[in-house]
């Protein structure tokens, strides 16, 4: 509701309307709705994000991360053992933090093959715009590195 209100009212150019629009995304991933956050991030948010506010944004880089990761959370199967993923690793202008103990994937090849391009993607982009040091960019490589290492095991 929220979100429709913010594309009516300022468009869905707008940053802050992008911005809820993440958020919903975030949330659809906490609910286990994975190919409404997939579907929403990928087919409205990023393509928006990307002619309005660029590349190298902070919120369009947050939105591939979680397209990434509503990627690797394929609904059809079971995919991690031992995640604890809180409202807060969701927050505005965050990327998704989970604290992932032991990974375990189900899913295709194909599907963490796309989420690992657009990680690195992140990665590469986080590195040259925030630095290596950001946490940011910290904890996107962690990311990728963790889905290195499950693809690694198929």
């Amino acid at each position: 509701a929220v979100f429709a209100r913010r594309v009516a009212t300022l468009g869905v150019s707008h940053e802050r309307t992008i911005l809820i629009g993440g958020n919903v995304a975030a949330s659809l991933i906490l609910l286990k709705r994975y190919d409404e956050a997939k579907s929403l991030a990928r087919d409205q948010l990023l393509p928006t994000a990307r002619r309005s506010l660029g590349l190298d944004h902070d919120l369009t880089m947050d939105l591939d991360q979680k397209l990434a990761f509503a990627i690797m959370q394929n609904p059809f199967s079971a995919f991690f053992e031992n995640l604890e993923c809180t409202r807060d690793d969701l927050s505005v202008n965050q990327p998704i933090q989970c604290v992932v103990d032991d990974l375990f994937f189900l899913n295709t090849g194909e599907e963490l093959l796309e989420a690992q391009s657009i990680m690195l993607d992140v990665v590469q982009r986080r590195r040259r715009v925030l630095g290596p040091a950001h946490p940011d960019t910290s904890h996107s490589e962690d990311v990728l590195s963790k889905l290195r290492m499950v693809l690694a095991r198929i």
